[in-house]
């Protein structure tokens, strides 16, 4: 190569590495096909194992992958490789999977229906509970740990029934028909019916390939599905989940987006959807016969849809200022309170107060930090109504007058929280501090006074997160989010544990009751 030019050396060193490269992400992609398509998929967008997509990985750094590769982990089925591939293949595996893929891929109304299981048929199990509780004030435990859920009795607070569910549950289940169903979202995009007075799975179905959260409607007839991939929402059927249409995000200029998140607005029939990508928030109203004299309702017949379904579903699109990130519907659902946190404090706001009825934003809101909405809770002091959230960035709980939506307290914690949660009938407000050395503690706050009154450690050095309530108010569970965790019970009144169930790595906590009837204490 010496006696070649500079330019001629230049360009064939580069032809070199290009080649070099392309034997790698050749070699990359022969091993993955060897090893790991059986159970992922060839395409990565997973078969009985994970879909192994940037989307879907990103509670898992690379560095942590590489470790699940080389040894696996407890839980799961996937044998270690530490014996089969040497430190450069595996590499070269944890290269592959971090690598978007070159287009968004398809999971339309054809696939959705391949991948529907019917467990047991609507209607063919017994309209009575296998066991003796109070349906209302069920528990349902999500277990990230080992990917299990335990149903636990809200009385005794003993579990009734634990049994696995699909990887990676994600946007919190739902209850249904007075707390005999409920549904599970999978980050994987399987949508899971679970009979709860028969202990059972009834159906599944794979909605999308990364999904955020799951919405049902009031009468418990539909499903709605945010997916970011692909960039669309899926309406299922309640009874059997069967598909029954599948709606592109788009805007006028044909611009996709993935959604943020769906919820549903009970006293208006309808699904409210966040958008990631798109300044706009979408209301789908889910009745027989959509209501008369909504201007801006419009039908998009180049969705796929069922033919029984094909003039159902209308849209109604509402610009705001920026994305919503994160969003909060109010208790008479007619507003929504939603961040944008690609705008900052120098662009004059970080929220806006949408109007569903108006079809505009109505007030902007300056929120201090990363406030995370979907998390925050309202209640009556002196007269108002305000909203609380928790800020996954800054150490403080935000204290909003829901009047004229201005932040009237800041209250200092230890570090930024995640979940905050109360109950009608207690006068404290629970507010984790899940980022940050004090992730240990939790923060007891007095609702009228706005002063932390006691900051607990249930278990010191481990994650303390996600309060939730039983139908009373009288008693409040916390997490302990570990391996080795735990379910702890407090006395709401007396701020004193009352009882220690052991769980694999215990997140939410969904009671029936709480749920069903849209407490201001908690999500919805």
């Amino acid at each position: 190569m010496s006696r070649l030019s500079p330019l001629l050396r230049s360009v064939l060193t580069i032809s070199l590495l290009a080649a070099a490269g392309d034997s790698f992400a050749n070699d990359a992609q022969q091993l993955y096909k060897q090893h790991c398509a059986e159970c992922h998929a060839e395409n990565r967008l997973g078969a009985i194992g994970p879909a192994l997509l940037p989307q879907n990985l990103t509670r898992l750094k690379p560095k942590a992958a590489y470790s699940v590769i080389e040894n696996s982990r407890p839980a799961v089925q996937m044998p270690p490789f530490k014996g089969v591939l040497n430190a450069q293949q595996i590499q070269s595996l944890v290269d592959l999977i971090y690598t978007p893929l070159e287009t968004i891929p398809r999971w339309g109304m054809e696939q959705i229906e391949a991948s529907r299981i019917t467990h047991h048929k609507p209607q063919s199990l017994p309209d009575k509970p296998l066991f003796d509780a109070d349906i209302e004030n069920l528990f349902m435990v999500v277990e990230l740990g080992d990917h299990h859920a335990t149903l636990l009795d809200g009385d005794r607070f003993v579990p009734i029934h634990r049994f696995p569910t699909r990887f990676a549950l994600h946007g919190g289940p739902k209850w249904s028909e007075g707390g005999r169903y409920i549904y599970f979202a999978s980050r994987d995009g399987w949508i899971s019916k679970f009979d709860a007075f028969n202990l059972t799975y009834t159906a599944e179905v794979r909605a999308g390939i990364n999904t955020r959260n799951l919405a049902v409607s009031h009468d418990g007839r539909y499903i709605l599905v945010a997916n970011y991939l692909p960039h669309t929402l899926t309406l299922l059927d309640a009874r059997d989940l069967r598909p029954i249409r599948v709606i592109d995000v788009k805007d006028d200029q044909g611009n996709s987006s993935r959604v943020s998140a769906v919820y549903t607005a009970d006293p208006r029939s309808s699904f409210v959807v966040a958008l990631k990508d798109i300044p706009e928030v979408w209301e789908i109203n889910y009745e027989d016969q959509p209501p008369a004299g909504f201007s801006g309702w419009v039908h998009d017949y180049r969705e796929e849809s069922s033919d029984a379904e094909s003039e159902r579903f209308p849209i109604r699109r509402i610009a705001v200022k920026g994305y919503l990130d994160d969003f909060f519907l109010t208790q008479s659902y007619d507003q929504v309170v939603g961040t944008s946190r690609g705008l900052t404090k120098d662009a004059g706001f970080t929220g806006q107060v949408v109007d569903l009825d108006l079809k505009r934003a109505v007030a902007q809101v300056a929120l201090p930090g990363m406030p995370h909405l979907s998390s925050a809770i309202t209640w009556q002091l002196n007269g108002k109504t305000i909203l609380a959230t928790p800020n996954i960035r800054d150490s403080a709980v935000t204290i909003i007058d829901m009047e004229n939506w201005e932040v009237i307290r800041q209250i200092p914690t230890e570090g930024p929280g995640f979940f905050m949660r109360s109950h009608e009938q207690s006068p404290y407000a629970w507010v984790d501090v899940f980022f940050g050395p004090n992730k240990d503690l939790m923060h007891v706050i007095d609702k009228q006074s706005l002063e932390i009154v006691k900051t607990l450690r249930p278990a010191p050095g481990k994650t303390s997160a996600h309060v939730e309530f039983t139908k009373d108010g009288r008693f409040a569970l916390v997490s302990i989010w570990e391996m080795d965790g735990a379910l702890v019970v407090y006395d709401a009144n007396t701020l004193e544990e009352v009882k220690r169930l052991p769980m694999k790595k215990p997140s939410g906590k969904y009671n029936v009751h709480n749920k069903l009837t849209r407490s201001s204490g908690t999500s919805h």
